[in-house]
């Protein structure tokens, strides 16, 4: 028997109704109903998107996998992916296992790579998981129309949609919360979903969900190859695995690879078409210190960034799977010392260039010209 909360209130119930049949009938979806009543913009955009694409709500939905061939490349492609989310599934199937949802990931086209642990029966409810927690399924919203999956997607942001939100009438039995996963270059590469059927409405999964894409994204981060990996946080701030930033750098002090919260705080989307990003566009300290601060292990620098703001980096040796030595073993010129001593002079000046210049005896001037004659080469000058 259903909880007595499995379905929307009657209010809710018909406003979601109501804006369904005005969209399929062409007109305007009312978005400024009270909270509890209201439709999400996204849900309406993916609703508009179902309606472009010759879709009604009363069309069947047959949750077939995609072919043997395709399921073989979609598990090679996505390895990785998989193995990092393993552990997060896990402890998201012990967390939710009384409520009935379960967890289901998919790659970036909305295809199943991994499923958790499905509710116990032999019931309908049971029937409509096993519709979509198999591996191979295609749940993208050309497949079956408006849910967490596609939408979350499509809108690369975490989603909630319960019953009548979805677009259509065969998954209307559903509720679930999505979240996108950005792989360490800042694409996006699957999605995680939390999913019920015939269940109460849990609005907070939304949040769980997105906390458990950046787990697994964090994952990833910490998989990849570098020669260094940085560690951020904002002075004064506790640390957690959500808040910290991650960044992966190469011997030549590029950027490799960075988390969420590593792109956010140094507003930098680090995407693999931008091309490189070295350490010199980021941090007003020479490069050399942050490896030393890697090889004692311990150390905490707080660093200024080109904004004036400052952070928190506790540096820390990676697996040396990048080929080369890091940059500071390498024998400096006159100009990279020249260049090393004007970044720590700004660097003890905590990031005041007027004041370092005064240090130093130059000009202002002449601190931004050779600060910048050095951003974004590998060794922090220009020939």
């Amino acid at each position: 028997m259903l909880a007595s909360n499995a379905l929307p209130t009657p209010e809710r119930s018909l406003a979601i109704a109501q804006a369904r049949q005005a969209l399929i009938h062409g007109d305007a979806v009312d978005l400024r109903a009270p909270p509890g009543s209201r439709i999400e913009p996204w849900i309406a955009r993916s609703w508009q998107r179902c309606i472009e694409a010759g879709q009604q709500p009363q069309q069947r939905v047959s949750f077939e996998p995609v072919g043997r061939s395709a399921q073989r490349a979609v598990a090679e492609r996505n390895r990785a992916l998989v193995s990092a989310a393993r552990p997060v599934i896990e402890r998201l199937s012990r967390a939710i296992a009384d409520t009935r949802y379960f967890a289901v990931l998919t790659d970036a086209e909305g295809i199943v790579v991994d499923v958790g642990l499905l509710p116990d029966g032999t019931d309908d409810a049971s029937r409509y998981a096993r519709n979509i927690a198999r591996i191979g399924v295609d749940l993208s919203e050309r497949a079956i129309g408006t849910s967490a999956i596609g939408t979350a997607l499509a809108e690369q942001e975490s989603v909630w949609l319960h019953g009548g939100e979805h677009f259509f009438d065969d998954t209307s039995v559903y509720s679930c919360a999505g979240a996108p996963l950005f792989g360490p270059q800042g694409d996006c590469i699957g999605m995680l979903d939390l999913t019920g059927v015939q269940v109460a409405e849990r609005p907070e999964l939304r949040h769980l969900a997105t906390l458990s894409a950046r787990s697994i994204e964090n994952a990833l981060v910490l998989r990849s190859p570098c020669e260094m990996l940085l560690r951020l946080a904002w002075p004064g701030c506790p640390t957690s695995e959500v808040a910290e930033g991650l960044l992966c750098i190469d011997g030549g002090g590029n950027v490799t690879g960075a988390n969420a919260a590593a792109r956010q705080m140094l507003h930098q989307p680090l995407a693999r078409s931008q091309g490189g990003l070295h350490c010199n566009d980021l941090f007003a300290l020479p490069l050399d210190m942050l490896f030393d601060a890697a090889r004692r292990g311990d150390a905490v620098l707080e660093v200024p960034l080109w904004s004036g703001l400052r952070v928190q980096v506790r540096p820390q040796r990676g697996d040396g799977s990048h080929a080369g030595a890091p940059a500071p073993e390498a024998r400096p010129r006159l100009r990279d010392v020249e260049t090393a001593l004007i970044r720590k002079a700004v660097a003890d000046a905590r990031g005041n260039v007027a004041e370092a210049a005064r240090a130093l005896g130059i000009s202002r001037a002449t601190v931004y010209r050779k600060l910048w004659r050095g951003r974004g080469t590998g060794t922090g000058t220009t020939d």
